[in-house]
């Protein structure tokens, strides 16, 4: 019974990770040359792993340099960064589906 119970609560845990928080990656471009790993909030419009890249391709269609800043710059204003964290290419690759865009 104990270890229903500590499954139970585990899988709560990772549904509310999942629904309420955002692992954004920003790879490395002339305003960050390190890139960036932020864990957030979760907006309306961003995925559990996202990034500013994988945000333009699905809702415009393609990437560009104003989109890519628009993006991030609408997302940092409008969310609470929780953690920064050094850049990760296989997250940003995740969350671009395994594209890589130009930088």
């Amino acid at each position: 019974m104990k270890k229903l119970i500590t499954a139970g609560f585990v899988a709560l845990i990772a549904v509310v990770i999942y629904t309420q928080i955002t692992i954004f990656v920003v790879p490395p471009i002339g305003a960050v040359p390190e890139g960036r790993t932020v864990i957030m909030l979760r907006l309306n419009k961003t995925n559990f792993i996202d990034s500013a890249d994988a945000m333009c391709d699905r809702l415009q269609g393609g990437v560009s340099l104003l989109c890519r800043g628009v993006t991030m710059g609408a997302v940092v204003s409008k969310t609470k960064i929780i953690v920064r964290l050094p850049y990760s290419e296989w997250l940003y690759l995740i969350s671009t589906g395994g594209k890589k865009y130009e930088r």
